[in-house]
């Protein structure tokens, strides 16, 4: 095998000066792009260089974590995980009906499937802080509306990705159940399910992590949780409590990454077997 054949491009290259045009046309308005959107987002190598000492004198003071308040975050730490496992476990509920409804191939209503498509969106759109602000003016302070924030944006990003998944299945299951006769319950059941359950454990498996990830955070409007703590931390100025919370936070996320893999591998190979 000589070099050309081992190292080809995956995409065919322009075959004449009006492609090759098109390609650094394209290259130049790309580039302008991103110029642009850096001048926008005040990109300032300086002004981060100016700035690297204050972030090493707060990472000095930080140091060491001041360990001795690991009991008291046992807590905060449980409902942290609390927060994230029943956000996540509301947000399956209420989106598996919602991504039948918006998926094209078994959604005859192409209005009823446009609706709940934009719907699906615009819960996406808004952010858990944002939502979970609104929920604490609800229900008060505490991790009843952490749970609430994450449910309704999970409802969001799982109703997009279940959706999509049922578009991607393969049809000849479908219509041979409804040659049969079969109900669209029952094609749900042995149609349906059967092709995308693998895809929506792993997507529920990340979406756990995410959500842990967030309850950390929503702790800091009042959520509950870990962010609770972290934010009366940096507010008292005492940065060795704010890097114990930081240290135990960063625990859960890599145990939960650690036993979503696990899973998602368990799974995928019982189902390939």
């Amino acid at each position: 095998m000589n070099l050309e054949q081992r190292y080809q491009w995956l995409v065919n290259t322009p075959d004449s000066s009006r492609g090759w045009l098109r390609v650094v046309s394209l290259l130049l308005i790309a580039a302008y792009v991103l110029h642009w959107s850096a001048q926008g987002a005040q990109l300032s190598l300086s002004e981060l260089s100016q700035g690297l000492p204050q972030i090493g004198d707060f990472i000095q003071r930080s140091l060491p974590p001041d360990l001795s308040i690991l009991p008291a975050l046992w807590q905060p730490a449980l409902e942290t995980l609390q927060i994230a496992l029943w956000g996540t476990l509301l947000g399956i509920v209420l989106a598996v009906p919602l991504a039948f409804l918006a998926a094209r191939n078994l959604q005859g209503n192409r209005w009823l499937y446009a609706g709940t498509r934009q719907l699906l969106n615009v819960i996406r759109s808004i952010n858990e802080l944002i939502l979970a602000l609104v929920f604490v003016s609800a229900v008060g302070l505490g991790p009843f509306p952490g749970v609430l924030a994450l449910a309704l944006h999970g409802v969001g990003m799982l109703g997009k990705f279940f959706a999509d998944s049922i578009e991607e299945i393969d049809q000849g299951p479908i219509e041979a159940l409804q040659a049969t006769g079969a109900r669209p319950l029952q094609v749900i059941v042995f149609g349906v399910l059967p092709q995308v359950i693998t895809a929506w454990i792993a997507v529920v498996l990340y979406r756990f992590e995410v959500n842990l990830r967030s309850a950390t955070v929503l702790g800091m409007v009042g959520a509950g949780g870990l962010g609770f703590e972290l934010i009366s931390s940096l507010k008292l100025f005492k940065y060795p409590e704010t890097a114990s919370c930081i240290i135990v936070i960063t625990v859960m996320v890599v145990l939960a990454d650690l036993v979503s893999s696990q899973l998602r591998r368990r799974i995928q190979g019982a189902h390939r077997h």
